[in-house]
Formats: C-alpha cells, structure tokens, sequence
C-alpha cells in the first residue's frame, strides 16, 4: 500500500524548508566574504570572482543573487544598518519615539548610533570614494545618503509635532544636525582617526543633539 498523501506533503514541506535555510547560510557567508574582501582590497581591487571563490559558490551565483559589486555593498550596506540585534535598528529607533521624555529618546538614538555606525560608516566611506572613478558606485552612495537624510528628517518631524525642538530651531536646522550626528564622516574621524571609544563617541552624538534641539 502507499504512503498517506499527508506524509509525503510533510516531507516535502520539511525539504524546502531545508533547501531554503541552507540557501540563506550560504548568502549570509557570501555576504561576509565580499565584507571582509572589501574592506581589505578596497571596492577597484575586489572582484566578483573573487568572492565567489573564497565563499565557494559560482560567480554565475552571486551575479543572480546580487547583480554584482554594486548590489552586493547594497545588501551589505542594508544588513550593517539594521544593526546587531535580532530587531532591526530602524524598529528601535521608532519605538523610542513612544517616551515621553525627549532626553530618553535621543539617549537611545546616540546608543543605536554606537551599533550602527561601525557596521555602515566604513562601507559608505569605501563606496563614495570609489564613486569617484565608477558610476554606479557614486549613484548607490547618493541613494543611501538620500535615504539617510529621509530618514533624519522624519526624526526632527517627530521632534518637532511632539513639542520637543527648542524655540526658534527650525525643522531643517533640526534634521541637519540629526544628518551630520549620524554621518560615516563624524564616526571615522572621531573613532577612527582619533581613537574615541564608542561608548564616547555616543555620549558626544548624543549631547551634541541634546543641546542643539532640546
């Protein structure tokens, strides 16, 4: 006699699931491949053969995947700003928004900013500069600036419609000093050029913010 059909639908079930986590392993190390390879060589230097070969896939894999270096630093750019947690950083920074006490809310910003900035800033920095000999590159670092001052904006929106700026910070005064705390350029040259710790660097982003907005 055969088998149920309901056991031979859960045993395919159970392989694509399989199919599914052993495929995302195998982007998260490609990922982390291209990471290390790119932070080491530079953006010129690191090709996409290159990282198909240490990450043991095909390169035909990674352009279907990717679409090929510019895709890959998106994806790695999208990966560093949600941060360490299992909760991405962009859902914790809009649950702060729910204190009442605007101290709190921009304390967690600078804390977030501690956990972000190490993962993005140095990714952003190797992409605009190799923007200025690549097309694509330079047009990607425009598309996450952009975003990042959207998103700065809707912060000093919040700040603003919650009865939290200061009187007489206008809305842009606000989102620009949210855009230049949150720059790849203050982390590099306050961390990485001269040494802060990140537990230093966060308590300036955040003092600095208190006591231009608040």
């Amino acid at each position: 006699m055969s088998p149920p059909r309901r056991s031979v639908k859960a045993t395919r079930s159970y392989d694509t699931s399989g199919r599914r986590e052993r495929a995302k392993r195998q982007r998260e190390a490609t990922l982390d491949t291209a990471l290390a390879l790119f932070l080491e060589r530079g953006y010129a230097a690191t090709t996409v053969e290159a990282i198909a070969t240490v990450a043991g896939v095909s390169a035909a894999t990674v352009y279907k995947t990717y679409g090929g270096k510019v895709g890959l630093i998106r994806s790695l750019c999208q990966r560093a700003l949600e941060g360490g947690g299992p909760v991405p950083a962009e859902t914790r920074s809009n649950a702060l928004r729910t204190s009442s006490d605007p101290h709190d809310v921009v304390a967690g910003w600078g804390k977030l900013t501690t956990e972000v900035a190490p993962r993005s800033a140095p990714l952003v920095l190797m992409l605009r500069a190799a923007g200025a000999s690549n097309a694509e590159a330079a047009a990607l670092a425009d598309e996450i600036d952009d975003a990042r001052l959207t998103r700065m904006a809707d912060n000093a929106h919040f700040l603003h419609t919650a009865g939290h700026l200061r009187p007489g910070v206008t809305l842009r005064e606000a989102r620009d000093v949210l855009w230049t705390c949150s720059s790849p350029e203050l982390y590099d040259v306050l961390v990485q050029r001269r040494g802060w710790s990140l537990s230093r660097y966060g308590r300036f982003v955040t003092d600095t913010i208190t006591n231009s907005l608040l």
